[in-house]
């Protein structure tokens, strides 16, 4: 049942994501910047050579391709250990997929854009504004927000706890 869960994650996150970021190539490189009338969203293209906030986006390519190679072996780690713990809670099993699915996405864009990863979203309140994300980021940070769920919720007995794991219990 898991691993039916995960690639029902990874379908949708990553397809969404996918389609997303063609639309935006093909839409936002002949408008540039397009803000919709509440000023809530602003979708503008980036393609980012570096990851999360363009961090490690000056490094050689050199760097940055080791870097690619790196995360797609840590992805795989973490799809055998989705796939093995099966006394995961749900909550923290569904937080770690949108993360692992969220990374496979955008490593594909790594992989087939030239070390490149569409960004297209921006949100903005007044003059608090995000960094320019995809869809993809976002399955990563909701991930993490579930992940801090699961270790703030009590568990049941018998069952492992995240932050349990970490504790060394």
């Amino acid at each position: 049942m898991r691993l039916v869960v995960l690639f029902v994650i990874l379908a949708c996150t990553a397809g969404c994501d996918q389609t997303t970021k063609h639309f935006a190539r093909t839409s936002l490189s002949q408008t540039g910047s397009v803000t919709l009338p509440s000023s809530f969203i602003q979708f503008t293209l980036a393609e980012n050579p570096g990851a999360f906030l363009s961090l490690g986006a000056s490094l050689p390519q050199s760097a940055r391709s080791a870097l690619a190679v790196g995360l797609a072996m840590g992805l795989a780690f973490l799809l055998v250990y989705l796939v093995r713990a099966l006394s995961l809670r749900w909550l923290c099993f569904v937080g770690l997929a949108l993360i692992w699915a969220g990374g496979v996405s955008n490593l594909v864009d790594r992989f087939f854009r030239h070390g490149l990863v569409t960004d297209f979203m921006v949100f903005r309140v007044g003059p608090i504004h995000t960094g320019v994300f995809n869809v993809a980021d976002f399955a990563v940070v909701a991930g993490m927000i579930l992940l801090v769920a699961c270790s703030r919720a009590t568990p049941r007995p018998g069952e492992v706890h995240y932050s349990d794991k970490e504790a060394g219990g």
